[in-house]
């Protein structure tokens, strides 16, 4: 047997963002408000650290890069979303329970 050990692609590192303490989202405890926001409709753009929750219209927020197959909560619908590419390229969430 060869030796050779098959080099899996590697993806870049994560960027991470900094999220203000208070974003005036008051759904959820004061703890976790950084991690939400309200969306401001068509014109308002997503950030690379943000999903948008098809249930009930929350823009949940990250810490680290958001992609594809990653998992979040909205504490807001108590909805689990997985990540996803839409049509556009933007990141859009799944509902699966």
């Amino acid at each position: 047997m060869s030796a050779e050990i098959a080099k899996l692609p590697t993806e870049p590192a994560r960027r991470k963002y900094e999220l203000f303490d208070d974003t005036g989202f008051d759904e959820v405890p004061k703890k976790y408000r950084k991690f939400y926001r309200r969306w401001g409709g068509e014109g308002d753009p997503l950030a690379p650290n943000e999903v948008l929750c098809p249930v009930c219209k929350i823009v949940i927020r990250s810490n680290r890069e958001l992609r594809p197959g990653d998992r979040v909560y909205c504490m807001a619908c108590m909805a689990r979303l997985r990540v996803a590419e839409g049509p556009d390229g933007a990141l859009v969430g799944l509902v699966e329970y």
